[in-house]
């Protein structure tokens, strides 16, 4: 038995081809008007270029989602580059449209996100670690906010902000837990007092939120200016725009708006651009990227991120809002292996043919092909395949799907590239082309906040009630009649259930849906509903994956996964 390739060797031995050749594929010019080379294999996409497009009918856009994450691994990432591999292999003209990975988890414990086996993008070694430098921009655009701040209360505190009521933090694109909380101005020549800070990593930053939700630099500074950075002593919100701060903050951040273009294995494109987390934010790839994406090819394929309960609740609800874009249909990605544990199977045991365990944790796919056609969307499954799912299991996974009115494919993208999603990708063509989509919103935005959650909890979670602390139903209030009662809602909770409970798989019932907390996002235009602990800063693990990364004598990296 031949040895079976890491992700990385497999990448290193990809034979790129030029970018500009990459480009030419969807018609791009090679003019320095059209695009920026940033190396051999990677490029800017101009927006002088894009703007010239703006009249071009859009192409048809797939959106890549999942079963509720188990560790057993279910692959939307792959999945989608390798969807986006089997368009092309069939004559379609496709791009995928991915986020950038970050380097907290790509040196924590979660490994990078660029694809796995032989469907990922490349460079990887890039694309995991500094890509083009757009999280770095981030960072210091976000950054100098916070020192904006600072400076403003040394130098007099013009607008009065109270230091107790700063709600924005710094951030930092790293996992790092000793940052969590922080005290500053502890200097003794300081004119001000010390006070709490922290730091979030940077894919939790409402400027990222912003940079993938604005729909050019326009756009941006507006929504930039608009972020609530503090409250004065007699309560009032300020603004960044008080500080002049959207300005400076949209220059920094001039280059890195320009999505990334690169390449699949099988030199397809894939454009890269930003990665807001996909719990405290809407955790999809920008809309400036997407809807290049569709000007340029006749099939995008994207992802949203965690379950579809959660990622494609916000890609809908909050990303199509904001950029009136429609989904032409759904492809939910399923494993027998994450199945089987929402069965009741043990993560050690997952190798063995069990298909008692498969048939009760069917109802969790079941629950999400049901939720997304309430969406009024087509819809189908992806069998992302393991060596050790059995000829019965995929037959009865396949005939379940069957028995719903949908298609499941077998997918050996992981094995066999694009050519291993051919007969996806060739239904999820036909879904596009033949199937009349009656797209609808969960919830219409003008109605209470509080219905709001109500709605997607009854609706998605299927949760019986929320339950909401006398502090939570006034702090709703107050976002109301300061004019924030049509914001779409962004849930924050644990992405192992449609619960808030992790230990309940499956399709849980009858639960109830306890808010802890609500935050306000005025830039990125919606309102974050917390439901149990969210992390915005992680740690590493007890053995985290820096602890392999290193060159090798060759001087190429090792240990990125």
């Amino acid at each position: 038995m031949s040895e079976i390739k890491s992700d990385i060797q497999i990448a290193r031995e990809a034979k790129m081809q030029p970018i500009k050749d990459i480009l030419a594929k969807v018609d791009v010019p090679d003019e320095t008007f059209a695009f920026s080379p940033m190396g051999r294999h990677i490029a800017k996409i101009n927006l002088e270029y894009l703007d010239t497009l703006k009249d071009k009918p859009n192409g048809k856009l797939i959106l890549v989602t999942a079963i509720t994450p188990t560790p057993a691994g279910e692959g939307k990432t792959t999945t989608s580059v390798g969807l986006n591999d089997g368009l092309n292999k069939i004559g379609k003209k496709s791009i995928v449209c991915l986020r950038e990975p970050s380097l907290g988890p790509s040196f924590g414990m979660k490994g990078g996100a660029a694809g796995g086996g032989f469907a990922q993008v490349v460079p990887m070694e890039q694309i995991n670690l500094h890509f083009t430098g757009d999280f770095h921009a981030i960072t210091s655009a976000h950054n100098l906010l916070s020192a904006l701040i600072d400076n403003h209360i040394y130098w007099g505190n013009k607008l009065d902000i109270d230091p107790d009521k700063i709600v924005w933090k710094r951030v930092l694109d790293m996992n790092d837990r000793s940052l969590r909380s922080v005290k500053i101005n502890l200097m003794k020549s300081s004119k001000v007092s010390p006070r709490e800070d922290g730091f979030d990593i940077t894919v939790a930053s409402e400027v990222m939120a912003i940079f993938c939700l604005a729909n050019d630099l326009e756009d941006l500074e507006k929504k930039i200016g608009n972020i609530t950075i503090a409250y004065s002593k007699e309560g009032k919100p300020i603004f960044a725009k008080d500080l002049n701060a959207h300005g400076p903050m949209t220059v920094l951040l001039k280059e890195a708006i320009r999505p990334n273009i690169t390449q699949t294995l099988e030199n397809n494109p894939a454009i890269i651009h930003g990665g807001p987390f996909a719990n405290i934010a809407h955790g999809c790839n920008s809309i400036i990227a997407t809807k290049a994406a569709l000007k340029l090819a006749d099939y995008v394929v994207t992802e949203a991120g965690f379950g579809a309960d959660l990622g494609a609740e916000k890609f809908l609800n909050i990303k199509c809002r904001k950029s009136n874009l429609k989904p032409n249909c759904v492809v939910i990605v399923a494993t027998i292996r994450a199945l089987k544990m929402h069965g009741g199977v043990e993560k050690d045991d997952l190798g063995k043919e069990n298909l008692d365990s498969l048939k009760k944790g069917l109802i969790n796919l079941q629950r999400h092909v049901e939720n997304i056609k309430k969406f009024g969307l087509p819809v189908t499954v992806s069998i992302n395949h393991f060596i050790k799912d059995t000829n019965k299991e995929i037959e009865l996974l396949s005939k379940f799907c069957e028995d719903l009115g949908i298609k499941a494919h077998l997918s050996t993208h992981w094995a066999n590239g694009g050519e291993g999603t051919k007969d996806l990708a060739a239904h999820v063509s036909k879904l596009c082309e033949e199937k009349k989509t009656n797209f609808k919103y969960l919830y219409e935005s003008n109605i209470p906040l509080i219905k709001k959650i109500e709605t997607i909890a009854k609706e998605i979670y299927r949760a019986d009630k929320i339950i909401l602390e006398p502090e939570v139903k006034n702090q709703l209030e107050i976002f109301q009649k300061n004019g924030y009662e049509n914001l779409p809602i962004c849930v924050a909770k644990t992405q192992y259930s449609f619960s808030t409970d992790p230990k309940l798989k499956g399709a849980p019932i009858g639960h109830e849906l306890p808010i802890r907390e609500v935050r306000l996002s005025s830039g990125a235009e919606f309102i974050v509903v917390i439901c149990g602990s969210i992390m915005t800063m992680p740690g590493l693990p007890k053995i985290p994956a820096a602890d392999s990364i290193k060159l090798n004598s060759d001087g190429e990296i090792e240990g990125l996964f």
